[in-house]
């Protein structure tokens, strides 16, 4: 069954692919979206009916489709894994991607590619889905890679537009600056452990199991773990958007804004963090990489919370949020909370999705407009959008009780009260986090005042933004008041509204009343950082028994640490402060955001803030100018053209040159040749003459 929920969005951009040129609109929408609906089902049929009634600590199911390499002791099959994990996963994938499939069906409608971006939607979904569900390090890679291909042709959508084209570019080779590093991790896993698996390969156990059993006290474990980690990280910073790679996702909001919905807010590049969390048994035992990577996390997120604070364009204020988020994540598994950041994964799939399709409700609305110094007013105009935007606002705010509040709160705690990092670094990095959590409440809500509310200002030029819209459909260069969306764009809306408001209730916390169903879930799979002193313990590997459809004995959960013990020092009482101080840092953004641009919705920001530090700007010329200055004129015209080509453009004029003497004595008479040959018997009879007389 797992092969089928990764096949059917293949079968999908297949037939539309091959056949789309052909068919109606309606039946190429039905076609990408039900290829979608089946994997969907598919997921949750196995998920609740087969993973979830398996006894805790065997929650393995696997299927081996084909043997996909097998050399000497290395093998690489083509089998998919399905845990905790990867399970929360495709729930999410599938759930999330058919409800914007559904949306894109009505937002495309009238473009004259609309085979084309179904085919490659489609496509998109195949290769997440195989990439969370993969077996092993070098199918995750396919799938890895392969988002990366779907993510340029999808940014790149619009093929007559200069902007869509670079931003393509700019997002394919800045990810491949990071899949670099993750080759070289795998290569490293290899040559260390053996074996790329996840699970045993027969007497083999997986990696994960092997880094989990290392002794603290091996000489060669610090050095090698910590190699692993970092360039596991190196590779999640460029799917994942962290610094220094983070310049990609911005610009990638050239693509039409299901796309950004799926790939940039929902799947795609969250494939970091899963990368993270996979491999949490490795990670954990370096406690350099954590703290590089709490590091990177948290300035990551303060970074581009400042730039959305002075965006302009309604999407990539989105898109700087969607970067700020995915800080929040990896500095939750830089601490040692990767559980929570794994639930910050999802709940920022629901409101962030969600936040995007309102936005392009709101674009469709608009005709084609993403100024929102041109908007205001819309609430009446567009009211199912405005009430379900409202509620991913709030819950990125960390409005009490929402999704968002449950996951950064949770992050919040566990930075303050970490024990897997220096002393003292964890209460810098939470007032770093808590300050971004501040602007993320002021920047969204001025986006939404500037949106929905105060006075409408509908065609007034505002300078010059560098945006020109989704240009979808056939409501472009079309003029008139904003109108809602269409049934089948704000239904999605809905849906996704309620998970937003309901969807942080499967990870409530102990100190909130809850039991943390979610967390508990993932214990078995998530290798647990222990506190400063003790050394992680590693489970007990699997026997034979229960182990489900054929799994093997060394299963995931043998590969992590122990699950998290109850915490000695854990105060519940600090906890619930804690919470009430995240709960006062949202409703002060949110104040602070409504007192300033109701009053002055064109209030001017910082220009330094407006260009985004001028870090494209800085790389262009610190980074790209020297690279081309020097692959043109170095490179090319000196070493290639002068040393390489001149050495084999001279030695082809030297023997040019000779042959070209050398022919004069292929003269076609024979009287030439037999003087030849006499000549040459004359020296030769002279030389042995020579020879005889000394």
């Amino acid at each position: 069954m797992l092969k089928w929920i990764v096949l059917a969005p293949l079968i999908g951009a297949i037939i539309n692919g091959f056949f789309g040129k052909r068919l109606g609109e309606k039946l190429i929408g039905l076609i990408a979206s039900a290829s979608v609906a089946v994997s969907a089902v598919l997921a949750f049929f196995v998920f609740f009916t087969k993973l979830l009634p398996l006894p805790v600590g065997e929650r393995l199911i696997t299927e081996h489709f084909f043997t996909w390499i097998k050399v000497g002791n290395f093998q690489a099959d083509f089998a998919y894994l399905l845990d905790p994990l990867s399970g929360i996963y495709i729930l999410f994938i599938t759930g999330v991607g058919l409800l914007i499939h559904i949306y894109a069906t009505g937002y495309m409608h009238g473009d004259p590619g609309y085979y084309r971006f179904f085919t490659y939607l489609n496509l998109f979904m195949f290769m997440m889905l195989t990439l969370v569900l993969a077996d092993n390090l070098l199918l995750l890679f396919v799938g890895w890679e392969g988002v990366g291909l779907c993510s340029y042709l999808l940014i790149g959508y619009y093929i007559r537009r200069q902007e869509a084209g670079d931003a393509a570019k700019k997002a394919f080779i800045t990810n491949r600056i990071g899949d670099f590093g993750y080759m070289i991790a795998m290569f490293l896993v290899f040559t260390t452990f053996g074996t790329i698996s996840f699970v045993a390969k027969g007497d083999v156990p997986s990696f994960l199991t092997q880094a989990a059993a290392l002794s603290p006290e091996a000489i060669w474990t610090f050095g090698t773990m910590t190699a692993i980690a970092l360039l596991l990280f190196v590779g999640a910073t460029g799917k994942s958007a962290q610094i220094p790679l983070f310049v990609w996702l911005p610009d990638a909001m050239a693509g039409p804004t299901p796309v950004s919905a799926l790939i940039h807010a929902a799947t795609m590049v969250t494939a970091g963090v899963y990368l993270t969390a996979r491999c949490s048994a490795v990670v954990v035992k370096s406690p350099t990489a954590m703290a590089v990577m709490a590091v990177i996390g948290a300035a990551t997120a303060i970074f581009a919370a400042t730039i959305g604070l002075a965006q302009n364009d309604i999407k990539k204020v989105l898109a700087y949020s969607t970067v700020s988020q995915l800080g929040y994540m990896f500095l939750a598994c830089g601490v040692g909370a990767i559980t929570a950041g794994v639930f910050h994964v999802v709940t920022h799939a629901f409101f962030k999705a969600l936040l995007f399709l309102g936005s392009g409700s709101v674009i469709h609305g608009m005709h084609e407009e993403q100024d929102i110094r041109k908007m205001g007013g819309l609430k009446k105009y567009m009211p199912i959008t405005f009430a379900t935007m409202m509620a991913g606002w709030l819950a990125i705010s960390g409005f009490p009780l929402l999704s968002g509040f449950f996951s950064k709160d949770e992050i919040l705690w566990k930075t303050w009260s970490t024990e897997s990092l220096p002393h003292g670094w964890g209460k810098f990095l939470w007032v770093i986090a808590a300050l971004t959590a501040l602007l993320t409440a002021i920047y969204m809500t001025r986006m939404m005042v500037m949106t929905f509310f105060g006075a409408s200002r509908f065609g007034k030029a505002h300078g010059h933004d560098d945006h020109h819209g989704d240009h979808h459909g056939d409501d472009h260069g079309h003029h008139g008041d904003p109108h809602e969306s269409p049934a089948v764009m704000w239904i999605p809306l809905a849906v996704l509204a309620v998970l937003s408001i309901v969807g942080g209730f499967i990870g409530v916390p102990a100190a909130l009343g809850g039991s943390n169903h979610f967390e508990h879930f993932l214990e078995p799979v998530i290798a647990h950082v222990a506190p400063a002193g003790e050394s992680a313990h590693a489970l007990p590997v699997a026997t034979d028994h229960g182990t489900p459809h054929g799994a093997p004995a060394d299963h995931v959960a043998a590969a992590s640490a122990a699950p998290a013990h109850a915490d000695a020092h854990h105060d519940v009482g600090t906890e619930r402060l804690f919470t009430v101080i995240s709960v006062l840092l949202g409703f002060l953004g949110i104040g602070i955001g409504a007192a300033v641009w109701l009053k002055n919705p064109l209030k001017p920001m910082s220009k330094v803030l407006e260009n985004k530090y001028y870090v494209d700007e800085i790389y262009e010329t610190t980074v790209i100018q020297p690279l081309e200055h020097t692959s043109r004129d170095l490179l090319w015209k000196v070493v290639d053209v002068r040393i390489i080509d001149g050495f084999v453009n001279g030695a082809a004029r030297t023997f040019a040159g000779l042959s070209g003497i050398l022919r004069h004595t292929q003269s076609g008479y024979a009287r030439n040749y037999a003087a030849v040959i006499l000549i040459g018997a004359i020296i030769i009879i002279g030389y042995f003459g020579f020879l005889a007389t000394r």
